[in-house]
């Protein structure tokens, strides 16, 4: 099985992403808010009702007007209103998870919850004043793809707003929840931010998954401020811990929801041992960049070749294409020597 490992278009084109509210089982509902510009297309924010007072949103979406009205509209659709939004759990601290969320709780005071995880992220954000994506960037240039770092550097303007990166109300680490007669298991599966949790649902048989466990994708690594050095293996081993929980319906910030969060699960892990193979196999008898490798692999479950990717994607890529390598590293399949000229080049090692 071949899965996307960068986002786009073509896996999402089904209903998914229309908007309106899904109700997965009675009290839980599914509503897809729309992305700028952005290949996903929209992301999962699910209303809990039955609580004691008010609604709780599992993530919050992107601060942008068009976000807001979808929210509203579902609400309405529900019977409810956006100044019943008690409390926010973000899944991890990405743009489409996040800002929103700080936007609600400015409007209506509305508490916002994050992984603890994501403290050092959020004040490099508050540091660096920016959210140009300076450890890919460094990646990029490891990596000797210099050319693209600029290009892809090229794309952001500077603006930025530090309001809607503010610091949560509570910071979360692995702990039970409760609103009333709702229970959520917060489970930290550092990998695609060094701070993302999952909420688990115990009683209800339901994983939360934000972007850890997607049904048509896997998320990207090592696209953070600050981020670990190993970020594929740090994801591995959230996949494994899930395979250490009761299986549950999947809900996931991005496409439907899916019926076994551990079928899924098996899939990705499956995705990355042959992931690893193949970037094995491409060293060969050879040193390589891992610029060089990802453009001789092939992209999404289309295989698109590199060079038909966009430059974000490209950047994604090549940052995977290392973060792959540096297991293989870690494993003791590969070795790294960095030359004179900063960059990474990596060969196999006999076994």
């Amino acid at each position: 099985m071949t899965t996307p490992t960068t986002r786009t278009p073509r896996f999402d084109r089904g209903s998914w992403a229309q908007a309106g509210a899904e109700t997965v089982r009675p009290g839980v509902h599914r509503i897809p808010l729309p992305l700028p510009d952005d290949g996903l297309r929209a992301v999962n924010v699910y209303a809990l009702e039955g609580l004691t007072e008010g609604l709780v949103l599992i993530d919050g979406g992107w601060s942008i007007p068009a976000s807001r009205k979808a929210l509203e509209d579902a609400l309405t659709g529900l019977g409810h209103d956006l100044g019943e939004i008690t409390d926010v759990l973000v899944t991890h601290i990405h743009r489409d998870h996040y800002t929103q969320a700080v936007e609600l709780r400015r409007l209506l005071g509305s508490r916002v919850h994050l992984g603890a995880g994501e403290r050092r992220g959020l004040e490099l954000l508050g540091e660096l004043r920016t959210d140009e994506p300076v450890g890919s960037l460094a990646t990029l240039r490891r990596a000797g793809a210099h050319e693209l770092a600029e290009r892809v550097a090229g794309m952001y303007d500077g603006d930025f707003d530090a309001a809607v990166w503010e610091a949560p109300d509570r910071w979360l680490g692995s702990e039970e929840l409760r609103f009333g007669d709702v229970r959520l298991t917060v489970v930290p599966t550092p990998g695609h931010t060094q701070g993302h949790v999952v909420y688990l649902d115990r009683t209800r048989g339901l994983l939360f998954s934000g972007d850890h466990v997607l049904p048509h994708i896997t998320p990207s690594i090592g696209f953070e401020l600050g981020g670990p050095p190993l970020p594929l293996g740090d994801y591995l081993d959230s996949l494994h811990l899930m395979t250490t929980l009761g299986d549950a319906r999947l809900l996931p910030a991005h496409g439907p929801v899916g019926d076994s969060m551990h079928a899924r699960v098996g899939e990705l892990l499956a995705h990355h041992d042959d992931r690893l193979a193949e970037i094995l196999a491409a060293l060969a008898d050879r040193t390589r960049t891992a610029f060089e490798v990802a453009g001789e692999l092939g992209w999404t479950r289309r295989r698109v070749s590199f060079a038909d990717l966009g430059p974000f994607d490209q950047m994604l890529a090549v940052n995977e294409t290392a973060a792959h390598l540096d297991v293989l590293v870690s494993r003791g399949r590969a070795r790294n020597s960095t030359r004179s000229d900063g960059v990474d080049r990596y060969a196999a090692v006999a076994v």
